[in-house]
């Protein structure tokens, strides 16, 4: 069976400030771009049958740089509506709401065109892209990349594993660096995480 390999975009600006970045479209900072050159060597070890990217900058870039070029661009690979939380950090949110906490609590609502997503709207759109590569996972042509971002993949991880999307939370996710989810006894499985070598 094959596997997936979960890919966080490189370093951004706001995303070395800590500032919550979901369609703030950003390029990478110069270690950013380091960042995902250094993941090249890890992914060209691999049979990648198959690559979906983020349609943001970052997330793009970072596939090129890495060696996966020309990817699919699916648009419910996009990070976390953050709402109002937009371009806000942790520390800035818990001003006002002290015991706020993404993964539970969702973020502040925010414009027309971006009003903020739940963790379960988040969590019906990996849902969406599971199903959508599950064709490919349940065949041996090869490992299926996703070039993405934090949050969205970790609530992806808990929905592959069968978790809530809440659950995504429970895996924190650097910037630059890969997660492996595959299988142990025909069960989704962690195999790898936050790495930069395999």
């Amino acid at each position: 069976m094959s596997e997936l390999l979960l890919v966080r975009h490189g370093e951004t600006e706001w995303s070395r400030d800590g500032r919550h970045t979901s369609w703030t479209d950003l390029p990478l900072t110069a270690n950013g771009e380091e960042q995902a050159r250094a993941l090249r060597p890890l992914l060209s070890a691999r049979k990648i049958a198959r690559v979906y990217a983020s349609p943001m900058t970052r997330a793009l870039r970072t596939a090129e740089l890495a060696g996966l070029p020309s990817p699919h661009i699916l648009d419910d690979l996009r990070e976390w509506d953050y709402g109002g939380d937009e371009g806000i950090t942790t520390a800035e949110i818990h001003r006002s709401r002290p015991d706020w906490y993404l993964f539970d609590d969702g973020v502040a609502p925010g414009p027309a065109e971006h009003p903020g997503e739940s963790p379960e709207e988040v969590g019906a759109r990996a849902d969406r892209v599971l199903a959508l590569i599950a064709p490919h996972l349940e065949v041996d042509e090869g490992d299926v990349a996703l070039v993405a971002h934090a949050h969205f993949l970790r609530v992806l991880t808990a929905r592959r594993l069968g978790l809530p999307a809440a659950s995504g939370g429970l895996f924190t996710f650097g910037t630059g660096t890969i997660g492996v989810l595959g299988t142990e006894h025909d069960r989704p499985a962690v195999i790898a995480w936050n790495a930069r070598s395999l």
